[in-house]
């Protein structure tokens, strides 16, 4: 004895509809169809389900307390069947996405949210990574999408959408030694030669080849490729660094952390914050819509 799953959609048309007449018509089938089915029904489960003895059916204690059950397992054979039909138009089984760490703070999960509700069934995985170590996940095929700052150079393998702009500050704790006189109201400046003799916490990757040139200033490094890791040896006073603005503004606030005063030049990068793709391999139907998703106005982490 069993609901066969084959007749929860005529069980909750019945409920929905009110009668077997009105089921029938919404499903395509005669009347007596329908009743000699939920009469099947009700002899293979040894139940009654509707009480007939008025001009139209009317559900049963027992109809109502099969009822929520029977709608989710119709939600989830629904579920079923647009997950077999997008495997079939090419939905891949994962969607990847890396993230350079500096960027894990921006609004970059915005377009998932569409893609989840049209594509329940797809598996998506977020990695972390430094931006040279993002992109060689991009380009070995690891993952699919790399959201990176603006790229010293174009590389004709890539498709990007600028998603927005963040901009690189020079910061250090209140409590280094340089930042004495540092403070508000003053007006002591240090050149780019002091920051060349101080220690600096570069975010990079772990790849030692793979250094953006734009900002090491410093003749000795310490290297992290996680952004919480440098802002903690930072905050700690162990060293100078980058990091994004939207990181490190809440700390300059409270005079934690102080945007260093630079003699020669202004402390502030802007740069523009891109969704990278590849051109050497074919998205598939969740990608192709995560594409679409990223151009839409007002979406991603500007």
């Amino acid at each position: 004895m069993g609901f066969p799953a084959e007749q929860v959609p005529l069980f909750l048309a019945v409920l929905d509809h009110g009668s077997f007449s009105a089921a029938a018509r919404r499903l395509g089938r005669v009347p007596s169809a329908v009743s000699m089915a939920i009469a099947q029904l009700e002899a293979e489960l040894d139940l009654q389900l509707f009480d007939r003895s008025g001009r139209e059916p009317r559900p049963t204690a027992a109809a109502r307390a099969l009822e929520p059950q029977a709608r989710l397992l119709a939600a989830r054979l629904q579920q079923l069947d647009q997950q077999a039909l997008a495997l079939h138009q090419g939905l891949e089984q994962r969607l990847t996405l890396v993230i350079a760490p500096e960027l894990l703070c921006t609004a970059w999960a915005a377009p998932l949210q569409p893609l989840a509700e049209e594509f329940p069934g797809l598996e998506v995985e977020v990695l972390a990574a430094a931006q040279a170590d993002a992109l060689k996940e991009l380009h070995t095929g690891r993952a699919q999408f790399a959201l990176v700052f603006e790229r010293p150079a174009m590389d004709g393998r890539e498709e990007f959408q600028e998603m927005g702009q963040e901009t690189m500050v020079a910061v250090m704790s209140a409590r280094h030694p340089l930042a004495r006189g540092l403070g508000a109201g003053e007006r002591q400046h240090l050149d780019l030669g002091q920051l060349a003799g101080t220690r600096q916490i570069l975010l990079a990757s772990r790849d030692l080849a793979h250094t953006d040139p734009r900002f090491v200033f410093s003749h000795q490094l310490w290297r992290s490729d996680s952004h919480l890791a440098a802002l903690s040896m930072i905050s700690a006073g162990l060293g100078w660094g980058w990091l994004p603005f939207s990181v490190v503004e809440p700390l300059l606030q409270s005079g934690a952390l102080l945007r260093i005063p630079l003699a020669n030049i202004s402390n502030g990068t802007p740069l523009f914050v891109d969704w990278v793709w590849s051109k050497q391999r074919p998205l598939g139907l969740a990608a192709r819509r995560f594409v679409q998703l990223l151009q839409t106005p007002a979406r991603g982490p500007a």
